[in-house]
C-alpha cells in the first residue's frame, strides 16, 4: 500500500511600518498540520503520532504522514516510495522521517545511538527524536522583566501581560477608562487593570460594574424618626410635634407654646413632641384649648346647713341663708323688711333684698350688668333710683331705664379676683307726701380672669 500526502503551506507576510523606527513583523499561517519552522523560513510537518496523547485507540497504532496521521492496525505493512518521500520532504521542509513500520527482514536494524539532527529550537529526546525545548521553562529566553514568556513549538514569544500592551520594546498601561465605557459611573484605572466607583448613594452590582440604589432605610436607617428612600439618596422627616433639625437627620421638639401666644387660654405647656393646655384652680380645660368654670357648688358644696353656696368665675362663695340683720326679718328668700311696729324702722328702708353676681375680670367697658325693677307698682307713685354705698370709685352708673326699673351700668373695667357690694336704692313718693324705699344689695365678684 503506497501513501502519498502533498499539501501547500501558506505564508503571509506584513510590514508595519511606524514615525520612531521602522521595523518588519513576519506573521506565518500554515495549513493544518503543518507548523512553521523559523530556521528553515517554510511549513513543516507535525507529528501527531508525537504529540497528541493515546492518538490512536482500540490497540491501533499511530503512523505519521504529511499533514496528518493514520491509525492502521498493528499487522500492517506500511511501504514507502523513497522518491515520493523525498519530493515530499522538499515540499514540506521536513528534514527528518520516521518510519514506523514492521521490522523489514531484509533490512538491518536500526541504530540506537545514532545521533539525528534537530532543527533550531528542538533537542533529540531519548526516544530518538526531536522534541521541543521550553525556552521560558528553561530560563534562555531573552524575554523583559516586565514582559511573559510564551512557549512556542521550536521557539518562543514575549507578550505583555494582561492590561498591558506593547510599545516598541516596552510594555505600557492600557488605560481601560478611555475604552467603551464599562463602568456605569465612574472608572478608576490601576496599573494593569481598573475599577468601578459609584456614586454616593449607590453601590456595585455582583457584575462589578452595574451601580444600583442603596435603600439606606433599610440597610442602616440613618434617621431619628421617619425615612425615605429617593434614588441614590434618602430623605428624613419627623413625627408630628417635631421639625428636622439643621442636620436634616435628626428631629428637635417643636416648642409650640412659643410659636402663637394664643394657642392656650390660660397657660401653654410644651412635652416632647407635643403640648398641652393647663387652666388655673377652679377650671378645667375643655376642648383641649379652652378654660371653663368648675362650679364648684355642684361638684364640692363645702358650705354648712345654714349657708347657701354661690358659684363664681374661678371658685365660689358660701353665704348665709337668712342674710337679715337686726331689726329686718326674713320674709322671703334673699328678702328681708322691716316691721312697721318698729319705731326704728321709719328711718330705714323697708326692705332689703340680696342678690349675687359674678363677672370676669377686665370686662369691656361700658357695659350693662345688672337690672333693678320695683316687684310692686303703687298708683299715682314716682320711683327714682340711685347708687346708695359701694361706688366710692366711680366703677358703676345707674340708668333708670323706665318708671319702675333702672340698669347698672360698668363703667370701669374690674380686676379680681374681687368682690364688690353695691346698694341701689328705689325711692317711690306719692302726692300724699308718701315716701318709701328699698334696697337691692348687690354682691358683685369678680373672677381672677376673664374666661
Amino acid at each position: 500500500m503506497m501513501l502519498t500526502a502533498m499539501f501547500l503551506a501558506a505564508l503571509i507576510l506584513i510590514t508595519v511600518h511606524s514615525q520612531e523606527t521602522e521595523e518588519t513583523i513576519t506573521y506565518t499561517q500554515c495549513t493544518d498540520g503543518y507548523e512553521w519552522d523559523p530556521v528553515r523560513q517554510r511549513c513543516k510537518d507535525i507529528d501527531e503520532c508525537e504529540i497528541v496523547p493515546d492518538a490512536c485507540k482500540g490497540g491501533m497504532k499511530c503512523v505519521n504522514h504529511y499533514g496528518g496521521y493514520l491509525c492502521l492496525p498493528r499487522t500492517a505493512q506500511i511501504i514507502v516510495n523513497e522518491r515520493e518521500e523525498a519530493a515530499a520532504e522538499s515540499t514540506s521542509g521536513r528534514n527528518n522521517v520516521i518510519r514506523r513500520t514492521p521490522a523489514d527482514p531484509h533490512r538491518a536494524p536500526p541504530n540506537p545511538t545514532h545521533q539525528i539532527q534537530c532543527a533550531s529550537g528542538y533537542e533529540q529526546s531519548e526516544h530518538n527524536v526531536c522534541q521541543d525545548i521550553d525556552e521560558c521553562a528553561t530560563g534562555t529566553h531573552n524575554c523583559r522583566a516586565d514582559q511573559m514568556c510564551v512557549n512556542l513549538r521550536g521557539s518562543f514569544s514575549c507578550q505583555c501581560p494582561p492590561g498591558y500592551q506593547k510599545r516598541g520594546e516596552q510594555c505600557v498601561d492600557i488605560d481601560e477608562c478611555t475604552l467603551p465605557p464599562y463602568c456605569h459611573h465612574r472608572c478608576v484605572n490601576t496599573p494593569g487593570s481598573y475599577y468601578c466607583q459609584c456614586n454616593a448613594g449607590f453601590q456595585l452590582a455582583s457584575n462589578n460594574h452595574t451601580c444600583v440604589d442603596i435603600n439606606e432605610c433599610d440597610a442602616n436607617n440613618p434617621c431619628a424618626q421617619q425615612c425615605y428612600n429617593i434614588l441614590g439618596s434618602f430623605i428624613c422627616q419627623c413625627n408630628p410635634g417635631f421639625e428636622l433639625s439643621s442636620d436634616r437627620i435628626n428631629c428637635e421638639d417643636t416648642d409650640e407654646c412659643r410659636t402663637s401666644s394664643y394657642i392656650c387660654q390660660y397657660q401653654c405647656v410644651n412635652e416632647p413632641g407635643k403640648f398641652s393646655c393647663v387652666c388655673p384652680e377652679g377650671y378645667q380645660v375643655v376642648g383641649g384649648r379652652t378654660c371653663q368654670d368648675i362650679n364648684e357648688c355642684e361638684t364640692t358644696n363645702e358650705c354648712r346647713e345654714d349657708e347657701i353656696c354661690w358659684n363664681y368665675h374661678g371658685g365660689f362663695r358660701c353665704y348665709p341663708i337668712n342674710p337679715c340683720q337686726e331689726p329686718y326679718v326674713l320674709t322671703s328668700e334673699n328678702r328681708c323688711v322691716c316691721p312697721v311696729s318698729n319705731t326704728i324702722c321709719r328711718e330705714l328702708p323697708y326692705s332689703v333684698v340680696y342678690k349675687y353676681m359674678s363677672i370676669r375680670s377686665d370686662r369691656t367697658v361700658p357695659s350693662d350688668i345688672f337690672q333693678i325693677q320695683a316687684t310692686t307698682i303703687y298708683p299715682n307713685t314716682i320711683n327714682t333710683f340711685r347708687i346708695k354705698s359701694g361706688n366710692e370709685n366711680g366703677e358703676f352708673y345707674l340708668r333708670q331705664t323706665s318708671a319702675v326699673s333702672a340698669m347698672l351700668v360698668l363703667v370701669k373695667s374690674l380686676s379680681g379676683p374681687r368682690e364688690h357690694i353695691v346698694d341701689l336704692e328705689m325711692l317711690t313718693v306719692n302726692s300724699l307726701n308718701y315716701r318709701t324705699s328699698s334696697v337691692l344689695r348687690l354682691t358683685i365678684i369678680v373672677g381672677p380672669y376673664a374666661f
